[in-house]
């Protein structure tokens, strides 16, 4: 079992997945951080510091609370819409910056494929099967 465990790991497969996994991890913390640290205040200036991470309204628990977070601390339930509205929000951007993101890569790959497709066409041509088998009948003729 254990062999058979380890053949199944050293497939190309698995380890190429693993490696994804491990360099999505670290692209998620870039695009997050970019997002939250970059875009965001941009997008803020043009809607005038709009945020709706403070937009809730309690369930249940006592009185009015000054922020989400004063009213997670005291243990009220929330339904907290604006956090939810901000994620969906900075998905959004996430996607269309991944989407940018593979698009220019696609981009890319396809000029370097073109690339090699004209060095292809470019390199002489050799003499085919039938040129070599008349070159052979002519010279076993002589």
């Amino acid at each position: 079992m254990f062999n058979e465990f380890k053949a199944f790991i050293a497939k190309g497969n698995v380890m190429d997945m693993a490696v994804g996994i491990i360099i999505g991890a670290a692209f998620t913390a870039i695009v997050k951080s970019m997002v939250g640290d970059l875009l965001n205040p941009i997008i803020g200036l043009f809607t005038g510091g709009l945020d709706f991470t403070n937009n809730f309204v309690v369930l249940a628990g006592d009185g009015p609370y000054a922020s989400l977070e004063a009213a997670r601390e005291a243990g009220a339930a929330v339904f907290a819409y604006g956090a939810f509205l901000m994620a969906v929000i900075n998905f959004l951007i996430i996607a269309v910056v991944v989407f940018m993101l593979v698009r220019y890569v696609n981009k890319v790959k396809a000029s370097m494929d073109t690339q090699e497709d004209v060095v292809a066409e470019a390199a002489p041509a050799g003499p085919t099967e039938l040129d070599v088998l008349l070159e052979i009948r002519d010279a076993l003729k002589k």
